[in-house]
């Protein structure tokens, strides 16, 4: 699966921000059984107790449910959709403000990102 974390950030929110995109895109589908605390803990190279805290975060977002016994389950995938969209809206407004801060207008900042696509 592999799991991209940034060291400088915090762990348990770059988790629950890539397995809310792969839920949102398909990657996990409805009802899929996840990995367990354990598997993901090891395959990403974190703490177990990070993931727990994760999926409890994913689980109060309606993301994944618990099934006592049988391990975490993808819920729906529209939930998903919209708690990416709403990362999306948000990162890219942080973006837009550490630029304002450089001192730069929102159409500079359109034509860095054009020039930085190219």
């Amino acid at each position: 699966m592999g799991w991209k974390l940034d060291k400088n950030r915090p762990i348990c929110p770059q988790i629950c921000e890539q397995i809310s995109v792969r839920i949102a895109s398909g990657e996990f589908k409805a009802n899929e059984r996840l990995m367990s605390v354990r598997e993901l803990a090891v395959e990403a190279g974190v703490n177990p107790n990070t993931v727990q805290k994760a999926f409890e975060q994913l689980e109060a977002k309606k993301l994944i449910y618990s099934v006592r016994g049988c391990g975490w389950f993808v819920d729906t995938v529209g939930s998903a959709k919209e708690t990416v969209e709403r990362l999306m809206f948000d990162k890219t407004a942080a973006y837009v403000e550490e630029m304002a801060l450089l001192g730069l207008n929102l159409e500079q900042v359109k034509k860095y990102i054009k020039e930085w696509n190219e």
